[in-house]
């Protein structure tokens, strides 16, 4: 199944009526776009950086102390009376 240019023709001549002028060359960037991305995660190596955001001084810790611990008896306690 080939396209020849009388179908080419129609299928961007539908397009155009449907998105219009303006958007049609933003829809065809965005295309190309997304299938460079695609071609590049599949042949290229995964490149995620998992460094953290901000380095920490050795012995600091960005952690919030927990002021009070609430029991899993607590937690199903106050569903309950918020459901009542």
């Amino acid at each position: 199944m080939r396209l020849g240019m009388g179908e080419l023709i129609l299928i961007l001549a539908i397009a155009l009526l449907l998105f219009g002028s303006k958007k049609l060359p933003e829809l065809a960037s965005g295309m190309g776009k997304a299938i460079k991305n695609f071609r590049r995660g599949i042949e290229g190596e995964d490149e995620v950086d998992v460094t953290p955001a901000n380095k920490q001084v050795a012995g600091e810790s960005s952690a919030k102390p927990v002021d009070k611990a609430i029991s899993d008896a607590e937690v199903v306690e106050n569903n309950k009376s918020a459901k009542a």
